[in-house]
């Protein structure tokens, strides 16, 4: 074997980190806090000559969180050795803050990586680059995130199993330009153990990714295999037209495992080779900086691409939707109250940083132990999953007290005899909102000496500073009374409310069959811009027609008198659509073989049976209508509809009982909605908007979108909005198995396709949650929005996902 020209093999050490693949999380901490401890103690050895055989180790820090955590945990002494290698070039620090899915916010990424960057400026060190491994994307907006804190490079390590890396190739570099024009020198490498696969590491297995005659059963990477395959590598390259460098780096671990320690014995193999093939490929072991520094020095023009690079992996947040709720809700409340307080928030530093490192390791990219799928029963499965979760249930418990003493700043008082029954109303955003909010009488309570279930629908609301009588609507629920009302608030504006009796006692004007107090209603006139029956719906902005079949049959905007359902939709909206594949031959293999598609061609696809549409509620308010069906997989599947008399959005919620099923599973529900005009739909990432299918980078996935507050259709003269509370995964078109199509292949336009939230899935075949059983409530807003601007749309989306506040005063 030959090459054509002298090469050179960078070798970048690293440890991979994976939070609870390989080990309960405090644990891995602890670990990688000692990697860091025994790459001290390696370059200590050499320098002083205890061990010269190991001469040319570097270490990188894969990310911030295991200095972070090194800093935290090590005494003086060791971090001054620590920060000595460092300035020394020995040690390096990936400015990434670990592997992310897009579950993260722009906030916390932006503060995540700054502190990174802070400590390197802290060291005068000139430190600008980032590495990440395993994940297989990142927000268009993460390109923005990096250039904005001072982070020049990215360097990444695609994992293709059930992915790919993004323009058709891998080993390459181009300048990732983000949505507001600022550029990343990045470079898409090879799989971060290729380094180990190439045998590099003495005694340590060789199994993972290559297929060669050596791969069969053995167990020890001999010499002999290095040889043989490194110039194979090297060869592919030399012989690649398209590839103009004379060297190529790759990620090495110290032995063939996530979350592994370094390893002094790589420069024995390093030094072996050299010695007999170093006039034809050196391998040298550098930091990651150090390669930027040679990438920068050797390429003169770099092509330029913008767009998102949508992550493959995403879809794992899909195996958890119960616990991905309760993140999202976190989200929100952190961000409310620091739209509330914001000084406030920002002078609790103690506060803001234990949030967001809850906040970030819930949103970091391992999703549970190796073993989760083969064996969902172990101890250690599930212990880790709980570990995970309390990720998220702690940001969640954070939010929720700092928002509680924000509010009782504000004047909340807690449950007391005989109170008024005021309420202050909160608008958390910072532009003027008409919407709905819900106030709360306890079951127990009355309303000026009248008990709350005398009243029924004969109390008001009146606005303290108006005197205005408020259109409002009660219900039962759990232990209280539920007061909707429909208010109209300017920016941050606060307003006072009280509820009273009513000064005339009289019967409700809507109609109730039952006298079991079970809202089954039929009211069938039309009065006060308000029809509803089994049949249809209507109000000021929208008419609907109803199918026994299939449901919602037609919806029409009565501000322009156009349909709202696209010509090309395949299921009406809200239909439930429920896949499960057989397993054959066992759990892993037939989720290992699925490949990009997460389902086969012999996938069974059952869509519900509607069973019965029930109209629920009536009121001055809102009507709600109850679509029930029978699903596959399910043992209850309901769509509740709550339409509003004045205000242009429709709230769904779905109601879920799921079986407990080991196959592969996959739920959609369908949203097949439009403007009726001409329009693009853009979604909500972290840190941008984005058209999927459009900006996107060549050759990235656009089979599924994890998004923050949901999509909008931008038409010409209206947006249609799809604001996504819980479960912020979305498809587009075709669900069935097909030839997957990469951004800028096919004639199909992704953007133009039917839009489905993906509700969960168990298909992954190691560390994803395979236990999808359980109780669910997810919720969703439709609207309309009278503009034609895409920021206005997706801000709307995040208004209506964080809703009116409202509270005892």
């Amino acid at each position: 074997m030959s090459v054509s020209k002298k090469w050179t093999l960078y070798l970048l050490h690293h440890s991979h980190t994976d939070i609870g693949y390989t080990e309960r999380q405090e644990k891995l901490k602890r670990y990688h806090v000692d990697f860091i401890q025994q790459a001290i103690d390696i370059l200590t050895e050499i320098e002083q000559g205890k061990r010269p055989e190991w001469e040319g180790f570097r270490w990188v820090c894969e990310n911030y969180w295991q200095v972070e955590n090194f800093l935290a945990n090590s005494s003086p002494d060791n971090i001054a050795c620590f920060e000595r290698y460092v300035q020394a070039g020995l040690i390096d620090i990936s400015l990434n803050y670990l592997n992310m899915t897009e579950l993260v916010d722009n906030d916390v990424l932006n503060h995540k990586l700054a502190q990174g960057k802070a400590y390197a400026d802290r060291l005068a060190v000139p430190l600008d680059s980032a590495m990440s491994a395993d994940i297989n994307g990142y927000s268009w907006g993460y390109a923005d995130a990096l250039a904005r804190n001072g982070i020049e490079n990215l360097f990444s390590c695609i994992h293709t199993h059930h992915g790919m890396y993004p323009l058709g190739k891998k080993h390459h570099g181009f300048w990732w330009e983000g949505p507001s024009g600022e550029r990343v020198l990045t470079w898409v490498s090879d799989h971060y153990h290729m380094g180990n696969e190439l045998c590099l590491v003495p005694n340590h297995g060789i199994t993972y990714l290559l297929e060669d005659r050596y791969n069969e059963k053995a167990a020890v990477a001999d010499f002999q295999v290095a040889e043989e395959r490194i110039f194979k590598y090297i060869e592919n390259l030399d012989n690649d037209p398209e590839y103009e460098y004379n060297f190529v780096p790759v990620m090495i671990s110290g032995m063939s495992t996530d979350n592994g320690a370094p390893n002094g014995r790589i420069l024995e193999r390093v030094k072996a080779w050299n010695d007999l093939h170093g006039e034809e490929i050196k391998i040298e072991m550098i930091t990651l900086n150090h390669f930027f520094e040679i990438l920068r020095e050797q390429v003169s023009e770099l092509p330029v691409y913008r767009g998102d690079w949508n992550d493959w992996w995403a879809d794992g947040v899909g195996s958890t939707p119960a616990v991905v709720k309760h993140y999202k809700d976190a989200q929100r409340k952190y961000h409310i109250g620091k739209q509330l307080a914001p000084d406030v928030v920002a002078e609790d530093q103690a506060y803001v940083d234990e949030v967001e490192y809850e906040l970030a390791l819930y949103a970091e990219h391992t999703w549970g132990y190796s073993s989760s799928v083969t064996e969902p029963w172990e101890t250690l499965v599930n212990d880790l999953d709980f570990r995970k979760s309390a990720y998220a249930i702690r940001a969640n418990q954070l939010a929720s007290l700092k928002l509680d003493a924000i509010l009782a700043e504000k004047g909340e008082v807690s449950i007391r005899p005989d109170r008024e029954k005021l309420f202050k109303v909160i608008n958390p955003q910072k532009v003027a909102r008409t919407d709905s909010v819900c106030l709360y009488i306890e079951h127990w309570e009355d309303v000026e000496g009248v008990a709350v279930d005398m009243l029924l629908q004969n109390i008001e609301v009146v606005d303290e500073q108006t005197g205005k009588v408020l259109p409002s609507q009660v219900r039962n629920i759990a232990r209280a009374k539920e007061v909707e009302v429909v208010i109209e608030l300017g920016a941050l504006e606060e307003r006072i409310l009280r509820i009273r009796p009513k000064k005339d006692l009289h019967q409700e004007k809507y109609r109730y069959l039952a006298v079991d107090k079970v809202n089954d209603i039929m009211y069938d006139g039309w009065q006060e811009g308000l029809r509803v029956n089994a049949h249809q719906v209507e109000t000021r902005f929208y008419s609907m027609t109803f199918d026994e079949t299939s449901g919602i049959a037609s919806m029409i905007d009565k501000l322009d008198g156009r349909s709202l359902l696209r010509d090309n939709m395949v299921h009406a909206p809200f239909t439930g659509i429920y896949e499960r594949t057989e397993t054959q031959p066992d759990a892993w293999e037939v989720r290992h073989s699925m490949g990009r598609n997460r389902k086969k061609v012999g996938t069974k696809r059952y869509v519900s049976e509607l069973r019965d549409i029930k109209v629920a509620e009536v009121g001055e308010v809102s009507a709600i209508i109850v679509f029930t069906y029978d699903l596959a997989g399910t043992q209850m599947y309901e769509i509740h509809m709550k339409i509003y008399r004045d205000t242009p959005k429709i709230d769904v919620t779905l109601r879920l009982h799921k079986d407990s099923i080991w196959d592969p599973e996959n739920l959609y529900i369908s949203f097949p909605f439009t403007t009726g005009a001409t329009e693009e739909l853009y979604f909500d990432k972290t840190g941008c908007l984005v058209r999927p299918g459009i900006d996107q980078l060549p050759g990235t996935n656009q089979e599924f979108y994890l998004v923050q507050e949901g999509a909008a259709y931008v038409g010409e003269e209206k947006s249609l909005i799809v604001a996504v509370k819980d479960t912020p995964l979305l498809v587009l078109g075709e669900l069935a198995h097909h030839l997957i199509e990469l951004t800028g292949q096919g004639e199909i336009l992704k953007n133009e396709e039917p839009l489905y939230v993906w509700v969960m899935n168990n298909f992954w075949e190691t560390n994803f949650k395979v236990d999808l059983a359980g109780f669910y409530e997810f919720r969703y807003t439709l609207a309309t929005v009278q503009s034609n601007q895409a920021d206005a749309a997706i801000d709307a989306c995040k208004s209506y996902n964080q809703g009116f506040l409202s509270m005892y005063i």
